[in-house]
């Protein structure tokens, strides 16, 4: 049972290597059992435990030697233990057998058997002995859950072995009476009480059968709960989320060693036809991917992989049909780079001398424990070159499973949209449009190396349309990647960034090696990189000559506008009154004071009410969507001060929408506002009028729903309280 329990694990690893160790382990426990049966009960477990060392520390070492680790058996085993469990429910499927993923199973296999052995042959409870070996092979279903088919031999063969365990002591005491012996009342009462006891039982398995067969087969159909989403895979440092940012650093000391590069290039088999790669294939330098963007939110470029722990040999795709496929490999020394992201060509196939994490929707690498100097290690890629000669035909993909890479965010500038509408109206087909991108971008604008970081919309849009004299039409290969990545998106072409360096044959990388470029994906070609880069011979014409944007704003009429003289008002004519001696009454005077005094209170309330609503309409519908956020975050913080919950200044947005939350949990979602407003905060010019809609939607609902919470009298002096017409905007 504990071998079956292995075999099902087995099937999420490569090879049948953990089937066989954890046989091993279950054989290995239930024979010192049998052995040691005859020994004092509390010696077993001792014994039972020191063989289990020795054979994990056996199969330690030959999972070790078999993935070429670096460090001794004590080093590999204390990173075993200490990480066993999470590097086996973040391991890339299939698992390759390593040390950390085989210890758990081999140290649970081997208890397994010790306890479900002790408890079958010296307590005679077989049934009960049973327990161990079914929840190992219960627990490793859950392990495997949807990544494997259903396990329905496996789940019969362990029902049948369990069968056959039961049926052979029960017929090694089948000529035997229990009652045999016995006077005969006794007999008769004995054999009563064991028919009664059998009818119980059988009424209780019956009764567990009936309750819980409906239950089990729904689930047949059911898809297993996978244990891995509820364990972080390994993630990325802050610095390496976008290191689309540290380009200009780099720039700024391109002398820098970050690297040593030892390369060996053999293409294609002789056999294999080679598709037209392009003029000079074999002569451009091998470009080494650090990071792969493909989320872009209008303020930054970010990885968003998910890594998974992988072995020595990473899972492969099938090449594109229409591509060559070269084998690159690599011995790389690490100098000065920092971060986690581990350097490689695309796309890489095997790894030896670092434990990585991979990520095979971008083929990019991490090492989760981070790079140190002198780090080395060996990768053999795949490097794909498609064919030249289909680009010009060739279609871009559509649809959900490409929405992440098509994806513009909100607060596009009106220039650039026209710009990408420009280059994108006399080319119809996908490779002409990321052409027309790519050759606007290089004859237009210059490359310089000490150019600020910086690719938000604002960014990019002084990039494309800034004043020469004031710094704008320059830029790193940051602005260049980026800006086409952007209105190859804006055209309809799925498009991400790609950061990396240039390695030009064997030697150092250094800090000006490093560089980003854009790529598209074709249909049938994968992704294709493309270089708009300014020629170094050539200088680049003005933007103007090209593209000048229209105004947004048509400009002021010079025609003056009739100005209207006011009128004189007439003069009152004063009423005819009484008899001058008629003084009024004394009720009169009381009546006409009082009224007088009501008149006053209800005209200041009435101004109060008339201000407060011009306060509040002038917050959320004047300005541009920016202010109109502002002015919705100025709404809620106001209204958490008239309910007696009042923010300080010195609490950031998202504190005081946590605030907000705890004082009055509600459906309006005061977070996301809280989002909006730093991000018109940090990022000026970048809010649609979309989400200025929703931010004052948001704010209305909170305001109601906080305001309706409050006792009826506060309700109705809550719009006329002068308060917020005097508190600090």
């Amino acid at each position: 049972m504990i071998g079956l329990a292995g075999a099902v694990l087995g099937r999420v690893y490569a090879g049948p290597l953990l089937t066989w160790l954890v046989l091993g382990a279950a054989v290995g426990s239930v024979l010192v059992s049998v052995a040691a049966r005859r020994l004092p009960s509390w010696l077993v477990a001792p014994v039972s435990v020191l063989a289990m060392v020795g054979w994990t520390a056996w199969s330690l070492r030959l999972t070790a030697t078999r993935a070429e680790l670096p460090g001794g058996l004590a080093e590999v085993t204390a990173d075993a233990a200490a990480n066993g469990i999470p590097r086996l429910l973040t391991a890339m499927i299939p698992v390759e057998p390593t040390p950390d993923t085989v210890l758990v199973p081999l140290v649970a296999a081997w208890l397994a058997g010790l306890a479900g052995a002790e408890v079958a042959m010296r307590a005679g409870r077989v049934l009960l002995g049973y327990l161990p070996p079914v929840l190992l092979y219960a627990a490793a279903l859950y392990v495997v859950g949807p990544n494997a088919d259903p396990a329905i031999g496996p789940t019969l063969a362990l029902a049948a072995v369990a069968v056959l365990g039961l049926a052979v002591p029960a017929r090694g005491a089948a000529g035997t009476d229990a009652a045999a012996g016995l006077a005969p009342a006794v007999r008769a009462a004995v054999r009563a009480r064991l028919a009664a006891a059998s009818a119980a039982g059988l009424a209780v398995v019956l009764g567990l059968v009936a309750l819980l067969a409906p239950l089990v087969a729904g689930q047949v159909d059911g898809r297993p709960v996978d244990p891995r989403r509820y364990v972080e895979p390994p993630q990325v440092e802050t610095l390496d989320e976008n290191p689309l940012i540290r380009i200009s650093g780099w720039a700024l000391n391109p002398g820098q060693q970050l690297l040593d590069v030892r390369t060996q290039r053999a293409g294609p088999p002789d056999s294999a036809p080679a598709p037209d790669p392009g003029p000079d294939a074999a002569e451009r330098p091998v470009p080494i991917r650090l990071a792969v963007l493909s989320d872009y939110d209008g303020v930054t470029w970010r990885v968003g992989a998910t890594y998974r722990n992988a072995g020595r040999i990473l899972p492969g795709t099938a090449p594109a049909p229409d591509s060559t496929v070269e084998t690159v490999r690599q011995e790389i020394t690490v100098a000065g780079l920092s971060g986690r992201l581990l350097p490689a060509v695309a796309t890489p196939r095997q790894v030896t001398g670092a434990r990585v994490a991979y990520d095979s929707t971008t083929g990019t690498l991490i090492r989760p424990e981070g790079l140190t100097p002198g780090l080395r290690y060996s990768v053999t890629s795949a490097l794909e070159t498609p064919d030249a000669n289909l680009l010009a035909t060739a279609d871009v993909p559509a649809g959900e499973e490409v929405a992440r890479v098509l994806r513009v965010a909100d607060g596009v500038p009106d220039p650039l949209r026209r710009l990408a509408a420009q280059l994108a109206e006399s080319n119809g087909a996908p490779y002409a449009r990321a052409a027309a991108v790519e050759q606007f971008l290089a004859e237009h604008y210059r490359l310089v190396a000490d150019a600020p970081s910086g690719h938000a919309y604002p960014n990019l849009n002084f990039f494309l349309f800034g004043p020469r004299n004031a710094g704008g039409q320059r830029g790193t290969s940051e602005q260049f990647a980026a800006a086409f990545a952007v209105l190859g998106r804006l055209t309809g072409l799925p498009t991400r960034v790609v950061v990396g360096f240039r390695a030009a044959g064997d030697g150092p990388v250094r800090a000006g090696d490093a560089y980003a470029w854009p790529e598209v994906l074709f249909e049938g070609l994968g992704w294709v990189p493309f270089d708009p880069l300014p020629r170094p011979d050539e200088e680049p014409r003005p933007v103007e000559e090209d593209f000048r944007p229209t105004p947004e704003d048509p400009p002021p009429s010079e025609v003056p506008e009739p100005t209207v003289e006011p009128t004189a008002s007439p003069e009152p004519v004063a009423a005819p009154g009484g008899p001058a001696d008629a003084g009024p009454s004394t009720a009169l005077l009381v009546g006409g004071g009082t009224g007088g005094m009501l008149l006053l209170v209800v005209a200041a309330l009435l101004t109060l009410l008339v201000m407060r609503r011009s306060l509040t309409r002038g917050r959320l519908e004047r300005g541009d969507p920016g202010q109109r956020i502002a002015g919705a975050w100025r709404e809620v913080t106001d209204a958490l001060r008239l309910a007696g919950h009042p923010v300080g200044g010195d609490l950031s947005a998202s504190e005081v929408a946590a605030r907000a939350h705890a004082a009055l949990p509600c459906e309006a979602d005061v977070e996301e506002l809280a989002g909006l407003l730093n991000r018109t905060a940090f990022a000026p010019g970048t809010a649609s009028a979309e989400q200025a809609a929703r931010a004052v939607v948001t704010a209305g609902d909170y305001v109601a729903a906080l305001r309706a919470a409050r006792p009826w009298w506060r309700r109705l002096l809550w719009s006329v309280r002068p308060g917020p017409l005097r508190w600090p905007r």
